[in-house]
Parts: C-alpha cells; sequence; structure tokens
C-alpha cells in the first residue's frame, strides 16, 4: 500500500479543527510547508511528519492506520506488508491487522544514501533493531557509529537520533518500537 499521506494529513488536521495556520505556529513551520505536505507538492521527512503530528495530536500509528478488519491468520505475506514510508525508506509494518497491538515492529530498507533527515529524531518510548544487510550509520546524541550486519541497537527514543545509509547498496534493518507509533 502506498499512502498518500497529503490527503491523509488534511483530514487528520481538519478532524482536529486546526487551520494550516495554527498547525504552523504550533509546530513552528510555515503554513507554505503544510500546504505542500497537503497537495503531495513535498514529502515530509519522517522526523518532520513526527513533529507536525504530535502537535494535531496524533501518533504515526494512528496516522497510517487502516479501516480494515483483523484477518484470521497470525501471520501476513511479504507482500502484503503495509507500506508506510516514502521515497529512500522503506517500513514495511509487521503485525498491521493485530487489534490492540503493543510493539511496533517493521522490516526497513534504506536505500543507498537514504536519510532520516537533517532535524535529528525524538519521541516517547524506545526502540531495537538488527541490521540484517548492509551498514546503517547511527547517530544518538552526538555519537555517531556505523552498524554492519549482524550488528544491533536499543536506546531511549528521547535521545535525539538519526539513520542514514551512507554506502551504495541497500540496508536493511528489523526493527521494533515500544509504545508502537508506527
Amino acid at each position: 500500500m502506498d499512502t498518500e499521506i497529503g490527503p491523509r494529513f488534511k483530514t487528520l488536521r481538519e478532524q482536529a479543527g486546526l487551520s494550516q495556520r495554527e498547525l504552523a505556529k504550533r509546530a513552528g513551520v510555515t503554513n507554505g510547508f503544510i500546504s505542500q505536505i497537503e497537495s503531495n507538492a513535498v514529502s515530509p521527512s519522517v522526523a518532520s511528519l513526527s513533529k507536525l503530528l504530535s502537535k494535531i495530536p496524533s501518533s504515526m500509528a494512528d496516522f497510517f492506520a487502516i479501516d480494515e478488519p483483523m484477518p484470521e491468520q497470525f501471520f501476513t505475506r511479504k507482500e502484503e506488508q503495509p507500506e508506510i514510508g516514502r521515497g529512500k525508506i522503506s517500513y514495511r509494518q509487521v503485525g498491521h491487522y493485530h487489534e490492540g497491538r503493543h510493539i511496533g515492529m517493521l522490516r526497513e530498507t534504506l536505500a543507498p544514501g537514504a536519510d532520516t533527515g537533517e532535524e535529528m529524531l525524538n519521541h516517547e518510548g524506545q526502540e531495537c533493531g538488527v541490521i540484517v544487510e548492509g551498514e546503517l550509520e547511527l547517530t544518538v546524541d552526538n555519537e555517531v557509529t556505523v552498524l554492519r550486519k549482524g550488528d544491533s541497537y536499543y536506546f531511549d527514543s528521547m535521545r535525539a537520533h538519526r539513520f542514514r545509509n551512507t554506502t551504495n547498496y541497500d540496508c536493511v534493518i528489523v526493527s521494533a518500537n515500544s509504545p508502537a507509533s508506527f
């Protein structure tokens, strides 16, 4: 599933009773930026989208939720895992259809040059992951480290963090976070 972020974002903003101008003021961005997101003229970084959603307020999990009934099965085939990423970062959600999900789990693929953005991420909870293929440059606070196949990470998500693929090949990660934010 390729989610159209713009229309979904606009609907959520309107449901919260916020004008573009009010949301822009709360988030410290221009209302033109919000207009561009809503018209799909720009694709916000994960950090920017998370920041904007926190001002509505909404979680990433709620934002990407699909109103579909939970299937009877306890598994999801690779091609059925919802795609909630955009651009150079693919996020395939594991267990999306499980009601009351407490664990956010993703199969992430960062294409060469992929970056979660100049703006460091920080949000409630904890996150961890294992590098399945390739290399990942991980920054937590001011510490930068390169993780390779088999290496892992685990940290409190309130710490400023950023993920980058500085190589010429894909980086694949299996990650989890709590509370489930995706």
